[in-house]
């Protein structure tokens, strides 16, 4: 059997390197974000130094990395909510803060901002939620341009025991959506995007196979999508690709292991298109779940780039 899934793995990754992509053509706005490195630094010295861990379990470093989350909105000029949930009897939130017009589709933008076990989770996530501060304070710089409402997602519960479940914050979130009947453009999910490296080698990958399309070093920007989400993908990468990155897409199931393991994949489960912008987590960073997932390890002039690029993105899907 497992000969047969790695066949049927195989087969389904060389048919996504080979169907290409088509963008929409047209005139792009890319607007200097500003130097935000500094910026950056500071959520994630702050989320990763909070003590104990920002886990499931540590209640009052759950509210204070929320408290800080919702008052870095605030300084930007959005408006935080708070998302309540309970889970066996214990209340968590997701904070949620939105720019654009009210009415009509809405493109999520979303990252998790709790951790796995006791450790600081600098990469995993507190890379995602300083990503995701900025790009919020861009888009309210920009809301005139904005056609469509974007919300600004900070998810509560996406790490194990909760992971896969419906009471991922995520999961909560997408389900929302759906009740109300809100049109979802697409949802960006911004999960570890701060870990590069130019050693040779230093890039895993869950199909032997992928090594003759990707890269051996892990200095590249992935994107992530199932097949239905390859249009938002698309024009994604063709916006992160105007930085100084190296980008590199996939589209695969979610057999193809790692692929859905993160919020976006809720969005899927509702029939939203959904990407993941990711530095491939455990495939490329060995401090993933770790102790040593420490704010050194981060390269934030290329976290910059993704941000620059995902701020490009919000401004010019079609």
């Amino acid at each position: 059997m497992k000969n047969i899934i790695e066949h049927k793995d195989t087969i389904v990754f060389i048919l996504s390197v080979l169907l290409t992509y088509g963008c929409a053509n047209g005139p792009v706005s890319h607007p200097d974000p500003g130097n935000r490195i500094e910026s950056m630094k500071n959520t994630v010295r702050y989320l990763a130094g909070i003590n104990p861990s920002r886990s499931y379990d540590h209640l009052d470093s759950m509210k204070k990395s929320a408290t800080y989350i919702s008052q870095k909105f605030g300084e930007y000029g959005l408006t935080p909510q708070e998302q309540e949930f309970v889970v066996s009897g214990t209340t968590y939130v997701n904070i949620v803060a939105s720019v654009g017009p009210p009415g009509g589709s809405r493109l999520v933008v979303g990252a998790h901002y709790d951790v796995c076990g006791n450790q600081p989770g600098a990469d995993d996530n507190a890379s995602g939620i300083a990503g995701l501060l900025e790009i919020a304070r861009f888009a309210k710089k920009h809301e005139s341009e904005l056609p469509y409402g974007v919300d600004f997602v900070a998810y509560a519960l996406e790490e194990p025991p909760f992971f896969g479940t419906n009471h991922m914050g995520s999961y909560v979130h997408a389900e929302s959506l759906h009740n109300n009947n809100v049109k979802v453009k697409g949802m960006i999910c911004l999960e570890m995007i701060g870990f590069f490296t130019d050693k040779e080698n230093s890039q895993a990958y869950p199909l032997s196979i992928m090594r003759l399309f990707y890269p051996s070093k892990g200095n590249f920007i992935g994107v992530v999508s199932n097949f239905g989400s390859s249009s938002l993908a698309a024009q994604i990468a063709e916006h992160l690709g105007a930085t100084s990155l190296g980008v590199r897409t996939l589209k695969a199931p979610s057999f193809v292991t790692g692929v859905d393991f993160s919020d976006h994949r809720n969005y899927w489960k509702f029939g939203y298109d959904a990407v993941m912008i990711t530095d491939t987590a455990f495939y490329r960073n060995r401090n993933y779940h770790q102790e040593t997932d420490s704010m050194s390890t981060l390269d934030f002039a290329k976290m910059h780039e993704v941000i620059k690029g995902i701020c490009w993105s919000i401004l010019n899907l079609k």
